[in-house]
């Protein structure tokens, strides 16, 4: 028999994965977006009136902090792929 792949290894599947440019540059321009909205959202949600009671932070104010986080994660995760993808591209 050939060679076992292990395909619980990520290095296996993302070695087959081709970005196109525009893919990349969409991906790019996702991330840009989610640092430019998400860190405004959260002064906003700092200074909101509902995300504070007694000096003590609302529901309201954890749920969306931890939606903003995620958010920013996922946001560079997705923007290093793109940079990833990008740069294969371009040395190709």
């Amino acid at each position: 028999m050939g060679a076992s792949v292990d395909w619980l290894d990520p290095g296996v599947i993302l070695r087959s994965v081709t970005l196109s440019r525009r893919a990349s540059l969409f991906l790019l321009a996702f991330a840009i977006w989610s640092w430019v909205i998400w860190p405004t959202f959260l002064v906003n949600l700092w200074d909101g009136e509902r995300s504070w009671d007694g000096g003590s932070p609302t529901a309201y104010f954890v749920v969306h902090a931890v939606l903003a986080v995620v958010s920013l994660t996922l946001g560079t995760i997705i923007g290093v792929l793109g940079w990833r993808g990008f740069a294969a591209a371009r040395s190709r």
